[in-house]
């Protein structure tokens, strides 16, 4: 047993013993907390702020001296006389472990402010970016040979690395003779090659030979989350991953009410547009901080996205996507300058927009296509990117057909009663014991179930907060299977079910997961209203595949990729239970992560991808939900759950499920007829 001191961090949990005179950001670094540093430990940045807590803590076991840390010393007063530190913060680089310490890291330390679930994945790709430096030795001016010195920069890089008709932005020109000069004629040129006809432009110059590196960013514009990639445009490494919530939500949860508010604003499009652009320019200060890196040596970026997102960013009025025929302003790949997006990168940057397939099949589903290759594909491949709004594709060497499904934000947590984003004390895991109806589960941040020793002390500074996305799949299937929610979605009373836990709620009734009144937290239960909302949006998302596989005339698929900004933490079994996704093997649904972010990344990395998802996708066959008639049938059939006619032979072959039906009053899912 150690006698080095104990170091606790809040809100995250995580403890561990240092020696004395460890720096609380070493200490943060080695148990992987969430303190921010850019300056690298030198107490220049400032970023790495933290707050001591003194006194006696009985939850976690110690009482904290006043000396717990090393005291105040000169680089945090002079910081603190320059620019002031607010009252008991030090600086995690400077002050060290003296004794047991309680550690508070403030919102604005740290990296990451929430867990968006979205990132990149382990792939191979051949490196071949549109960016590329040279370092080149250039003729000097001569009196009996008069040239331009771009001229003879253009022929040094056609002499010495056979490259043909270089031309520069305006920009290059006014800095291009001092650099030159500077470098004794040896300089090292920044390349943009974009398609094979494009003539290569000079984007940046360094005078002598440059050691350094430039970037690139994979950008994955959602209609929930935004998330990047800040890759190595030289080595290919993704040197940073990051994400933020679109601050569009303020104008609607999901795609249609965005357009709605465009359509009812005269300035609405206008402000989506730069309230995207402005977050986008957020999250990318926020991914340089964390790659350390200067945002200026960000040269080239590509973005997937859906078609909303897709016409907002680019200043498009989203209002021809609103209604039928869903027409695109645009289906085609855009290559523009960055700066023509108000995006604060390097001033000659560009931006490659992937391109769309459909009215509501866009940038981001022929990034999947991509990433997962259905065409490629000698069985047949259900891929399914489950977000708020779920693209679909089905195919394999033969054909192509794609289609998009407005599920909504519940799989994402919103307009569930305790639903959450994907956070420090979100329900993520799920498990009800079907003798006792009672529930255990994982939240974010722990690995202990909370009927383990310990989870108390473990959830400690977080609490037990909501449920996230995956959470509440599992909550509502385990439901099922425990007999406490019938097939049409109706949870029974405490008689119908044998359970205490079942309480009336209005005219329905709810389920009891977690009784905050123990911990101070918020009660967490599931109400009849978010049974609702799951099954609209697993509805939706499995009338869309079955709608395809009608098209594409099976009844089966061979194997089924779940992409998209959760599709990693979805169960398999929990989401077939609950009738997300068609009848298949367990072992043939797997994850594809991100898979739009690996497309979005494929693409920056190599530039003949490009080219390649340009012609893939003018082969992919667009289905269109709103028209056919058959998928209103499907969405019927698909709210009951699993299904009301689908037979699902291979789930039933694993789990059993309760047949009772709860609704005493003769109408459909407790008095909710539907209309047929």
């Amino acid at each position: 047993m150690t006698n080095d001191p104990l170091v606790i961090f809040t809100p995250s949990g995580k403890r561990g013993h240092f020696p004395v005179g460890t720096p609380i950001l070493t200490a943060a670094r080695q148990l992987g907390v969430d303190l921010d540093s850019v300056c690298g430990g030198r107490g220049i940045c400032s970023k790495c702020q933290i707050t001591p807590s003194y006194g006696e803590f009985s939850k976690h076991g110690v009482t904290v001296r006043d000396d717990a840390l090393s005291p105040w010393n000169a680089v945090e007063a002079r910081y603190d006389e320059k620019r002031g530190l607010k009252k008991g913060r030090r600086l995690g680089c400077q002050a060290t472990v003296q004794g047991d310490v309680v550690i508070d890291v403030p919102p604005e330390s740290q990296v990451h402010k929430q867990v968006v679930r979205k990132r990149a994945e382990a792939r191979e790709i051949i490196l071949d970016p549109t960016v590329s430096l040279y370092y080149v030795v250039v003729n000097e001016p001569d009196m009996h040979d008069p040239s331009g010195d771009l001229e003879r920069l253009a022929m040094a890089l056609k002499d010495q690395w056979d490259i043909d008709d270089v031309t520069a932005d305006l920009h290059i020109l006014g800095v291009m003779q001092p650099i030159l000069r500077k470098g004794e004629w040896k300089v090292t040129v920044a390349l943009h090659q974009g398609r094979a006809d494009d003539p290569p432009r000079i984007m940046h110059l360094w005078p002598g030979f440059y050691e350094g590196t430039v970037y690139g960013l994979a950008v994955d514009l959602g209609s929930t989350t935004i998330a990047a990639h800040l890759c190595d445009l030289r080595s290919g490494e993704v040197i940073a991953s990051s994400g933020i919530m679109n601050p569009q939500i303020r104008f609607g949860e999901d795609l249609m009410s965005r357009v709605s508010y465009s359509m009812m604003n005269a300035t609405g499009a206008a402000e989506m547009t730069e309230a995207v652009r402005a977050g986008m320019n957020q999250l990318f200060d926020q991914i340089a901080e964390e790659g350390r890196i200067d945002k200026t040596l960000i040269m080239d970026a590509v973005f997937v996205c859906n078609p909303v997102m897709h016409h907002l960013f680019l200043g498009i009025d989203p209002f021809e996507l609103g209604q039928a025929p869903f027409a695109l302003a645009t289906s085609d790949a855009i290559r523009l300058n960055a700066r023509d997006l108000d995006l604060e990168i390097h001033p000659a940057a560009r931006a490659y927009l992937l391109p769309c397939i459909a009215g509501h099949v866009g940038a981001d589903a022929a990034a999947v296509a991509l990433s997962e290759a259905p065409d490629k594909s000698d069985d047949l491949v259900l891929i399914v990117d489950v977000g708020t709004n779920a693209e679909i594709l089905l195919g394999n060497r033969d054909k192509v057909l794609a289609c998009s499904s407005p599920t909504g934000p519940a799989f994402e947590g919103a307009q569930i009663s305790s639903g959450q984003r994907a956070a420090p004390g979100a329900i993520e895991r799920c498990e009800i014991d079907p003798v006792t109806k009672a529930p255990r589960f994982k939240v974010i941040g722990s690995d202990l179930w909370s009927t383990e020793d310990g989870f108390s002390e473990a959830i400690a500074t977080t609490g037990v907060t909501g449920i996230c996305g995956s959470g509440i799949i599992e909550i509502v299937a385990e439901m099922r299977m425990a007999g406490l929610l019938d097939a049409p979605g109706l949870i029974g009373s405490p008689e119908q079910t044998g359970s205490d836990r079942i309480f009336l709620d209005g005219r329905t009734h709810s389920y009891l997961i977690h009784d905050g009144s123990a911990d101070g937290g918020p009660t967490i239960t599931v109400t009849n209203r978010d049974i609702r909302e799951i099954q609209m949006a697993k509805a939706a998302l499995y009338s869309g595949a079955r709608l395809l596989m009608d098209k594409f005339g099976v009844d089966k698929v061979d194997r089924i990729v779940l992409a998209g900004a959760f599709g990693a933490h979805i169960s398999t079994k929990h989401a077939m239970v609950l009738g997300m996704i068609p009848d298949a093997p367990l072992d043939k649904v797997t994850s594809a992560g991100n898979a739009a972010g690996t497309g979005a990344r494929i693409a920056l990395l190599n530039r003949a991808a490009r080219a390649e998802i340009e012609a893939t996708v003018r082969e992919i066959h667009k289905v269109e939900t709103a028209i056919e008639p058959r998928f209103q049938e499907h969405f019927v059939n698909a709210s009951a759950i699993p299904n009301a006619v689908e037979p699902f032979p291979i789930l039933n072959s694993i789990v059993t499920l309760p047949t009772a039906t709860f609704n005493t009053g003769g109408g459909e899912g407790g008095g909710r007829r539907r209309r047929r």
